[in-house]
């Protein structure tokens, strides 16, 4: 359910992305200053249940531009969205885009040295009763598959399963504020929350 203050701004929202009067501040959140309003989210993961932390995200162009279509202005709405594993010391840019996404972040694709799962893994969330969604109650489990060590250093929300697809959408990408090291057999547990306010 979408707060009736954000919903006031809806032709609003769309005309600052078309000429790109919008902030990004430094934790990643997407800040409309003119409609008071704040798209932010981010990532909550754990190692065998262990460990967790949590990392904001950077919501790319085209997963803001996709939410506004969708839930704004009768875009097309996509299926299922899929959670990522990235190798790269890379941070995520408003440009990434789901075409350019597996090349640029180098996606960890491979079933002996990334994960044993043959996709990207389903992201199922709740359905929302306040401004905002996550699948906490049911975290992505990725199984890793390694002969030494695998580091990774972010994650990413997808439209697409197959792994290094460069078709579909991306809504959003983090880099974790330091890299995971897993070691074989070891499950990773990846949940994704996202929250739309008005201020």
């Amino acid at each position: 359910m979408i707060d009736n203050d954000i919903l006031k701004h809806s032709s609003e929202f769309r005309r600052y992305m078309r000429n790109r009067q919008y902030e990004v501040t430094p934790t990643g959140h997407v800040l409309f200053a003119r409609a008071a309003a704040q798209a932010e989210g981010g990532y909550l993961h754990d190692v065998n249940g262990l460990d967790e932390c949590y990392d904001p995200n950077n919501l790319p162009d085209e997963g803001l531009l996709y939410l506004l279509s969708v839930g704004l202005n009768n875009g097309a709405k996509l299926p299922t969205w899929y959670l990522s594993l990235y190798a790269a010391n890379y941070t995520p840019l408003a440009a990434l885009t789901a075409a350019s996404y597996p090349a640029t972040a180098s996606e960890i694709t491979s079933g002996t040295e990334g994960y044993t799962e043959s996709t990207r893994q389903v992201w199922t969330p709740t359905a929302p009763t306040t401004p905002l969604i996550d699948n906490l109650a049911n975290k992505a489990a990725f199984t890793i598959a390694t002969a030494s060590s695998l580091a990774v250093n972010g994650a990413a929300l997808l439209s697409e399963a197959t792994k290094g697809a460069v078709t579909g959408k991306i809504i959003s990408a983090t880099k974790f504020g330091s890299p995971r090291t897993f070691y074989n057999t070891d499950v990773f547990n990846l949940a994704y929350r996202v929250t739309l306010t008005s201020l």
